[in-house]
């Protein structure tokens, strides 16, 4: 009788066969991200990578040539989608739950993950993956705050003349300081008291 042996690498040879296209790419990326939650972006290698995906290193260099551009792209499908703006029925509810999805934005794997690279990156570096977050987080979450306050105001609820940009960046600008420069977690009581001690007395309609 003849037994067959499997190598490590034929093993990784057949799945990699086995995955191909979109497959194969959600892999490596979920791979990704997984690798700069445990290493960080210091020890992510792509043949770790490759490793953590059972493919092969030229897989991954024959779609991302460096490993800024895979841990771009990683970051970036893997980031929750904020694509509609609360509706509960008035503007401190819309801005509360709001908060709740920034901060499960902030605090999922892919954005702890760009949290750690931005801590560990050299400044250079940190500029690319810095736009990450502003465009797969900030701009998103400003252009909701946009539409919660304009329906707030044609509620009457809030003054007519709060649609502004700084009005706006209020609340990415805050969640952000106290994340990144503070190093604190964003509590439920620290969301509340944001929104009730600084954003409603900001947008509240003046009564004469």
């Amino acid at each position: 009788m003849v037994t067959s042996r499997w190598t490590a690498a034929s093993a990784q040879s057949a799945a990699s066969m086995r995955r191909r296209g979109p497959v194969l790419e959600r892999a490596i990326l979920d791979a990704a991200l997984d690798q700069l939650s445990t290493v960080g972006w210091n020890g992510l290698t792509m043949e770790g990578v490759a490793a953590s995906a059972q493919t092969g290193k030229a897989a991954v260099y024959r779609r991302w040539p460096s490993k800024e551009d895979l841990v771009v792209d990683a970051l970036q499908s893997g980031l929750p989608k904020m694509d509609s703006a609360p509706d509960l029925g008035n503007v401190r509810e819309d801005l509360l739950e709001l908060c709740r999805q920034m901060r499960t934005a902030m605090y999922s794997r892919p954005g702890f993950a760009l949290r750690s690279v931005l801590h560990e990156c050299d400044t250079f570096t940190a500029e690319r993956f810095h736009a990450v977050i502003i465009e797969g987080v900030v701009e998103p979450s400003v252009e909701l705050i946009k539409e919660v306050v304009r329906r707030g105001i044609e509620r009457g609820e809030v003054r007519s003349d709060a649609s502004d940009a700084a009005v706006f960046d209020v609340i990415p600008a805050m969640m952000m300081y106290r994340s990144k420069v503070c190093g604190s977690e964003w509590e439920e009581a620290d969301l509340v008291t944001l929104i009730d001690q600084v954003m409603v007395p900001l947008l509240r309609r003046h009564v004469d």
